[in-house]
């Protein structure tokens, strides 16, 4: 009897441990699906602003080419543009673990989207520039990816609250303090104002 006690104790233990490394191991592997979930979405934002950003040299040099067009107007579009560009590819794919690099990026973007939406009011001054086949066409793919933009950002949103809610849910927040930086809350996109509806685009005469 005195010998069937003797075992009892490191069995304990020995079942603690194993539920303990159990939880740990669910825990961390779970905060591991939700973040390359968060950095495939994320993947998704960074495509859809740069197929906008390939459209802008064609949009300007459209606009150039239009009379007596305001040159601020296209010049501001570029420039901000420029400071997209400025951006290191390594800081805009980890930005999702840099706070301080995810702002910077998204609002370089959205000064890039007030900066084409200046752009499209003046254009409304200019019917016969809004009649051309050129525009009719940056119509169609601007409409395009400003609405697939507004898209992929919510999704992002929605990914990344998932993993900071798991990530904040007691006990998962003990685990994730464990492992450091590797489970940091994941930033999210701010609404700006108007940025519920995406920049107007009509180039109908």
């Amino acid at each position: 009897m005195q010998q069937r006690r003797s075992y009892v104790g490191p069995i304990v233990v020995i079942a603690i441990a194993v539920i303990v490394f159990l939880f740990v191991a669910g825990s961390y592997n779970s905060l591991v699906a939700l973040g390359q979930s968060v950095d495939a979405q994320w993947g998704q934002v960074q495509n859809v602003y740069q197929r906008r950003a390939d459209l802008i040299p064609n949009l300007v040099a459209t606009v150039k080419g239009a009379a007596n067009f305001e040159s601020s107007t296209y010049e501001s579009v570029a420039k901000a543009r420029a400071s997209v560009g400025q951006i290191s590819p390594q800081a805009a794919a980890n930005a999702v673990n840099n706070p301080a690099d995810f702002q910077r990026y998204a609002a370089a973007q959205d000064q890039l989207s007030s900066a084409l939406s200046r752009l499209l009011a003046v254009v409304e001054n200019y019917p016969q520039l809004r009649a051309t086949e050129n525009f009719q066409t940056l119509q169609a793919q601007l409409e395009g990816t400003e609405n697939r933009i507004a898209f992929e950002r919510r999704k992002y949103n929605d990914v990344a609250r998932q993993f900071n809610t798991r990530r904040d849910t007691i006990p998962t927040v003990f685990v994730a303090g464990m492992f450091g930086s590797r489970f940091n809350e994941k930033p999210y996109f701010q609404s700006q104002p108007g940025a519920e509806k995406p920049p107007a685009v009509n180039f109908s005469p």
